[in-house]
């Protein structure tokens, strides 16, 4: 009998700033990418998704590996 493949949930947190201030701010990160915004927004959203894969590195996980609930849940926390 053939074993069935588990296949690895792909996952990738979109960040888009759509204040501006004139410059073009793009900033990615192992499952994040964020664009736009200005330079405060584009911080405030960098900080977040860099502590969201912290927590979720605390509690062993990856994103592709928690619900939506769950992730709405840690998203919330930090806000």
């Amino acid at each position: 009998m053939l074993e069935k493949h588990k296949k690895k949930k792909a996952a990738i947190m979109l960040g888009l700033g759509l204040d501006s201030d004139g410059h073009k701010r793009l900033t990615t990160g192992p499952n994040f990418a964020l664009i736009g915004g200005t330079e405060e927004t584009h911080e405030a959203m960098t900080e977040k998704a860099i502590k969201i894969n912290e927590k979720l590195a605390a509690k062993g996980k990856k994103l592709g590996d928690v619900s939506r609930e769950e992730f709405d849940e840690i998203a919330n926390r930090l806000a």
